[in-house]
């Protein structure tokens, strides 16, 4: 159960205020559909990516056992946040 909580606390905390909310909240806003099918459609399209990567994760861990995940997203992290930053920075 602590494994689930875990996961459920760290997609949660990666998803909140994230591009995905953010365009939630401005469909939401913009009342052409009412709020509950606001939230099927966007809760389905967020069930789908994670179906996606749920199996593209069970086939790669079969083939890239020794590989270092979590170091390689982190280091994808740092290098989007890098970009992100100076993306600002050029006026783009």
């Amino acid at each position: 159960m602590s494994d689930l909580l875990a996961m459920f606390v760290t997609v949660f905390l990666a998803e909140f205020g994230d591009k995905t909310q953010l365009a939630t909240v401005l469909f939401a806003s913009e009342r052409k559909m009412s709020p509950l099918m606001v939230f099927v459609a966007c809760g389905g399209a967020l069930l789908l990516s994670a179906a996606i990567a749920t199996f593209f994760g069970t086939i790669a861990s079969r083939y890239l056992a020794g590989v270092p995940f979590k170091l390689i997203a982190g280091i994808g992290f740092i290098l989007i946040g890098v970009w992100t930053v100076t993306q600002y920075y050029r006026g783009a």
